[in-house]
C-alpha cells in the first residue's frame, strides 16, 4: 500500500484559509509537510480570522502570512519569510481566486479586470517569485477550473483568466524541467465550498443535471488529488490539467 509522506517539505497555499485552500493544507499536515496558510487580509479581517483558525487546527508546523498575490512585491517578502521560517520552499499550490459574474454586456472594465489580476496575473507573480527559489524536484500546482473549458453563462471573465492558467501551466512545465519541477492544473467541477455555494439555487439545479457521478465535489476529493501531484508518485507528470468534475464534459 503506498503513503504519501511530505515530512521535511514545505508547501505554499494561496488563499489557504478557507474552501478549498485550507482543505489542502489539512492534508498537506496529515502528511507531514509544513504549510504556509497564505491569506489577503481584506478590510473586515475576515481572511485573517480563518488563516489563524486553520494554523491553529494544523499545529506547530504551520504559518499564516499575509500577501496579496496581485501584488509582486508582497509575493516577493512572503517567499523571504517562507524560505527564513522553514528553511526551504518545495510546493507551490496557486489556489486564489475571485468570482465577479456578469454577462458580457454587463460586465465592466473593472469587474474584468479585478478576476484577471488574482486569477491569473496572481499565479503568473506567484510562479515568477519562486522560479528561482523552489526546490530542486518541486512542485507547483495551479488550480484551473472546468468553466475554462465548457465556458458557463456570465462568466467570460473568470473562463477566459482560467484558461490562462492552463496554458500558463503547459509552458512552465518546459521552462522549470531541467530542475524536475514539475507543473501541473487541476480543473475541480462545481466544488461545496462557499464560493461553489454562492452560485444560484437554479443554476446549481442545472448543473447537477450534467454530473454522472449524481453529486458534486467535496473539498477534501480535490485536496487529495493535490497530495498525489505532490507527492513522489506523480513524478512523471508534468504540464498536464487533471479534471476532478465526477466526469461532467458538457
Amino acid at each position: 500500500m503506498f503513503t504519501i509522506d511530505l515530512t521535511g517539505k514545505t508547501a505554499l497555499v494561496t488563499g489557504g484559509g478557507q474552501g478549498l485552500g485550507a482543505a489542502m493544507c489539512s492534508a498537506f499536515s496529515q502528511a507531514g509537510a509544513n504549510v504556509v496558510v497564505n491569506y489577503f487580509n481584506d478590510p473586515e479581517g475576515i481572511n485573517l480570522t480563518r488563516a489563524a483558525e486553520t494554523v491553529d487546527t494544523l499545529g506547530d508546523a504551520a504559518v499564516a502570512i499575509e500577501a496579496d498575490v496581485r501584488n509582486a512585491e508582497e509575493i516577493e517578502r512572503m517567499i523571504d519569510k517562507t524560505i527564513e521560517h522553514f528553511g526551504s520552499l518545495d510546493i507551490l499550490v496557486n489556489n486564489a481566486a475571485i468570482l465577479r459574474d456578469k454577462t458580457i454586456k454587463k460586465m465592466t472594465a473593472e469587474q474584468w479586470q479585478e478576476v484577471m489580476d488574482t486569477n491569473l496575473t496572481g499565479v503568473f507573480n506567484t510562479c515568477h517569485a519562486v522560479a528561482e527559489r523552489l526546490a530542486d524536484g518541486g512542485r507547483i500546482i495551479n488550480l484551473a477550473s472546468i468553466a475554462a473549458f465548457i465556458g458557463f453563462f456570465g462568466q467570460s471573465n473568470y473562463a477566459a483568466a482560467k484558461a490562462g492558467v492552463v496554458g500558463l501551466t503547459k509552458v512552465l512545465s518546459r521552462e522549470m524541467a531541467k530542475r524536475e519541477i514539475t507543473v501541473n492544473a487541476i480543473a475541480p467541477g462545481v466544488i461545496l465550498t462557499e464560493m461553489g455555494k454562492s452560485i444560484p439555487d437554479e443554476v446549481r439545479d442545472e448543473m447537477f443535471k450534467q454530473i454522472p457521478l449524481g453529486r458534486f465535489g467535496e473539498p477534501e476529493e480535490i485536496a487529495q488529488v493535490v497530495l498525489f501531484l505532490a507527492s513522489d508518485m506523480a513524478s512523471y507528470i508534468t504540464g498536464q490539467t487533471l479534471h476532478v468534475n465526477g466526469g461532467w464534459w458538457g
